[in-house]
């Protein structure tokens, strides 16, 4: 996969004396703060986003930017990809200023009543309100455990497909049986652009997360004689000339059996780590934040959290979910933003002003 940021949303920070004053920092660029930027904006409320990626797009683009997506609104199907494309697109009209491959270290509120922002790259902010988006925080994948394996990292050891193509026509080996394993599996084992020479799936047991009929599927194939299924745990390698060529599988019966292989796939799951945001003075429940159902606002006034981030009774993790967050989030916020200015609900059909804001022009009906 290509992450080169789409050219109007690269990092647009400049050289600036003292901090950057803003109406609201958004931390985290999936989708949710996407949309967040975009509901800010109908509001009139400035927004400078940061995301510890290198692009816009989060988990989305991160973990499956070619999966298809069913369950967004009048969008019958969408992949992760075309998702966030959309979203950078809707959002053009508010101009967003963007600082990617920065973590957010300090938030420190201020006598005024703004928060003082820092990265760790030294870039800061003075702002009136923060929403925290960051999905499951700063996720990173669960490795494999082989002493020494690490080194073959990104060479032919992969936590992430991010270039399909890269994996055509050659022997893989996938470590998993959760959705992505199963999924990445099958993508390489059928008919297509991507096919592999061959396909191994190993996993310690005959019993999988994943989707039922991806498992379907799966054995569908292993049938077929079309990709094969190893039930055990990778164990150890082997190298030829300083390159990984064998993968040494355990079974439960105690044998292990030696894999050739060129690429190694392992997916087991993320682990999600809160990071510098857990030293906010947050109110957190299992590593998750606190928020009221009214405004999405935390338990310091002013500090909003909207997506997978957050929790509260009833809390679903979907990304329609977090866009519903970030409409009554952004309502939330306005009076800390305009404290004197009467917020009105007004609708994108029918309002000039929003259609102005929007630079679109107004409909005439009969």
């Amino acid at each position: 996969m290509d992450t080169t940021p789409n050219p109007s949303v690269a990092d647009t920070a400049r050289a600036h004396d003292g901090p950057i004053e803003t109406d609201a920092v958004i931390v985290g660029a999936g989708p949710v703060g996407l949309f967040q930027v975009f509901e800010l904006g109908l509001l009139e409320i400035k927004a400078h986003v940061v995301d510890s990626l290198g692009y816009p797009g989060g988990q989305c683009i991160e973990l499956y930017p070619d999966k298809p997506i069913y369950d967004i609104p009048a969008v019958p199907v969408c992949t992760g990809r075309e998702l966030t494309d959309n979203l950078l697109k809707q959002i053009e009209p508010f101009g967003a200023t963007f600082h990617f491959g920065q973590e957010v270290t300090t938030v420190a509120k201020q006598d005024d009543g703004r928060f003082f922002v820092e990265t760790a790259k030294g870039t800061r902010f003075l702002t009136k309100t923060i929403f925290i988006a960051g999905g499951v925080g700063s996720f990173q994948p669960r490795t494999l455990k082989v002493d020494g394996i690490e080194r073959f990292l990104d060479t032919q050891l992969f936590y992430r497909v991010r270039n399909p193509a890269a994996f055509a026509g050659r022997n893989l080996v996938v470590v998993g049986g959760g959705d992505s394993a199963l999924d990445w599996a099958l993508n390489f084992a059928q008919d297509g652009p991507n096919k592999a020479e061959s396909v191994i799936l190993v996993h310690r047991r005959d019993v999988f997360r994943a989707a039922p009929a991806s498992v379907a599927k799966m054995r569908e194939l292993c049938d077929a004689y079309e990709m094969q299924l190893i039930t055990g745990q990778v164990t150890g390698f082997e190298e030829d000339a300083g390159r990984l060529s064998r993968v040494k599988v355990t079974g439960s019966d105690g044998v292990t059996r030696i894999v050739p292989l060129d690429m190694l796939l392992v997916f087991f799951g993320l682990s999600p780590k809160l990071g510098p945001i857990a030293d906010w003075g947050l109110g957190l429940e299992r590593k998750q934040i606190v928020v009221d159902t009214e405004k999405f606002e935390t338990t310091v006034p002013g500090i909003f959290a909207v997506g997978d981030i957050n929790t509260y009774p009833g809390k679903k993790k979907l990304i329609l979910s977090g866009f519903h967050e970030a409409a009554l989030a952004a309502f939330g916020a306005a009076p800390y933003v305009f404290p004197e200015k009467r917020i009105l609900l007004q609708y994108t059909t029918t309002s000039p002003k929003l259609h102005k804001v929007l630079g679109v022009e107004s409909p005439v009906f009969d």
